[in-house]
C-alpha cells in the first residue's frame, strides 16, 4: 500500500470552517481540488498537524475511511488581501508546510440518534481511537461525517495528547485509555475482540516506523526540547509500537466500558 502524501500548493482561502482556536478552513490547491486546511501556526501548532497525520494514516492503513490527506504549501505571499486580521496573521504564521484533507462537498456530520454504523466498522473505530488515544470522537463532537450515505471519519488532531507534555509519553504509552468510555460509537462497538486480533496483525514496527519517518523534519524543530528531530520522530514511534504491543490493556478497557453502556 503506497502510503505517500502528495504535495499541493494552495492557491485561493475560500473561508473558514467554524469559530475556533484552530480555524481550519476550506481552500483551493493548485490540483483544482477543494481541501479542509489545517494550519501549523494555529492552536497546538505543528502537534496537531503531527496527530492529523499519524491518525489518518494510520487509519488509511487499516482501510478506515479517511478524506485523502496532502501537504500543503502556503506561500509567503499568501493572504495579505485578505480584510480579517485574525485570519490574516493566521495565514502569515503558517507559511510552508501545513496539511489538507480532501473536502467532502455536501457531508453531513454523523448523528448517533438518527445515523447507523454497523458493529464491525464502530468496532474499528473505536479500536483505533484508544490505540491513538484519541479524545475527540465524542457525542458532543463526533468528528464523523456521512457523505454518499458512508461513514468517514475526520480531524483526528486532539489525538497523541501526552506529546503536550512531552516527558510522560512512556507511563502514556501504556494507558488503558479511560476516556474511551465517552466515544460516540462505543455502544455499536460489539466486536471489539475480532478487530484487536485483525488489527495487531495487521500493523507492525515495520509499517509504524514508515508512517512515523513520513512526519516532515520541518514539523519538528521544537522550542520546549532539544531533541533532534530523528529522536523526536523515535519517539513517536516507541510510543506507538509499545501501545500496540499492550493492546489488551486499552481493549479491556474499553469492553469495561462498553459494559457499564449496556
Amino acid at each position: 500500500m503506497n502510503l505517500n502524501l502528495r504535495t499541493v500548493n494552495v492557491t485561493r482561502y475560500i473561508t473558514p470552517l467554524r469559530e475556533g482556536g484552530s480555524l481550519p478552513a476550506l481552500a483551493e490547491a493548485d490540483d483544482d481540488f477543494k481541501y479542509v486546511l489545517k494550519f501549523r501556526g494555529a492552536g497546538h501548532g505543528v502537534k496537531a498537524l503531527i496527530a492529523e497525520f499519524l491518525g489518518g494514516q494510520i487509519a488509511r492503513y487499516l482501510g478506515l475511511p479517511v478524506p485523502e490527506l496532502v501537504f500543503s504549501n502556503l506561500d509567503e505571499a499568501f493572504g495579505r488581501t485578505e480584510a480579517d486580521e485574525e485570519i490574516q496573521d493566521l495565514l502569515k504564521s503558517s507559511q510552508g508546510l501545513n496539511l489538507g484533507l480532501h473536502y467532502l462537498s455536501g457531508a453531513l456530520t454523523y448523528d448517533a440518534a438518527t445515523n447507523d454504523c454497523e458493529s464491525m466498522l464502530a468496532s474499528k473505530i473505536v479500536w483505533l481511537d484508544a490505540f491513538i488515544t484519541n479524545v475527540d470522537r465524542t457525542f458532543k463532537n463526533t468528528n464523523l461525517l456521512i457523505w454518499k450515505k458512508e461513514l468517514w471519519l475526520i480531524d483526528h488532531g486532539a489525538a497523541f495528547y501526552f506529546h503536550h507534555s512531552w516527558d510522560n509519553w512512556k507511563s502514556n504509552a501504556v494507558t488503558p485509555f479511560a476516556l474511551i468510555k465517552d466515544h460516540v460509537l462505543l455502544p455499536k462497538a460489539s466486536l471489539l475482540n475480532e478487530v484487536n486480533t485483525e488489527f495487531t496483525s495487521k500493523l507492525n514496527d515495520t509499517i509504524l516506523k514508515e508512517i512515523v519517518n513520513q512526519i516532515p523534519e520541518d514539523w519538528l524543530h521544537w522550542d520546549e526540547t532539544d531533541l533532534s528531530p530523528d529522536a523526536i520522530k523515535d519517539v513517536y514511534f516507541q510510543f506507538l509500537s509499545i501501545r500496540l504491543a499492550n493492546a489488551d490493556l486499552f481493549l479491556k478497557q474499553a469492553q469495561d466500558a462498553r459494559t457499564t453502556l449496556i
